[in-house]
C-alpha cells in the first residue's frame, strides 16, 4: 500500500511524456530578426529528430529595390546536426539582402511530426 501513491503518480505522468512533440527551442537567425548575410541556418528542437523525415524550405519573399512576381525558393540542403536535435540548413552561398520565410517539418524519435515556419530579414 505504501507504493500505491507512487504508482498512481507514475501513471499520471507517463501519458504526458508519450504525447510530447518536438518544440522549436531556438533558431539562428531568430524569428523576425534582421540578420547579417549567412549561408547557414540552425533550428534547435526540444527532442531528438529523425533525419530522413525532417527538412526545411527557404523562400525569398522580398528583395530590396526589386519587384518580385512570386516568392523564390532558395537552393538549400537540410541535415541533422551531431546532437540529434538541431536541423542545419546549408546554402551554397550567403543569402542576399531581402525578406525570407523558413518552413520546416520535423519528426521526433517518438514519431510525432511538427510543422512550422517563421520569417526573418537579411540586411
Amino acid at each position: 500500500m505504501r507504493f500505491a501513491p507512487i504508482v498512481a503518480a507514475a501513471l499520471l505522468v507517463a501519458p504526458v511524456a508519450a504525447y510530447a512533440h518536438p518544440k522549436l527551442v531556438s533558431a539562428t537567425p531568430a524569428p523576425n530578426a534582421v540578420a547579417a548575410p549567412t549561408a547557414r541556418l540552425q533550428l534547435v528542437f526540444s527532442e531528438g529528430l529523425v533525419a530522413q523525415f525532417s527538412g526545411a524550405d527557404l523562400v525569398m519573399t522580398e528583395m530590396p529595390g526589386m519587384k518580385m512576381n512570386a516568392p523564390m525558393k532558395m537552393p538549400a540542403t537540410a541535415a541533422l546536426g551531431a546532437d540529434g536535435k538541431t536541423l542545419v540548413v546549408t546554402l551554397p552561398k550567403a543569402l542576399p539582402a531581402g525578406s525570407y520565410t523558413l518552413s520546416y517539418h520535423v519528426v521526433s524519435t517518438d514519431t510525432h511530426r511538427v510543422e512550422g515556419s517563421y520569417s526573418f530579414k537579411v540586411k
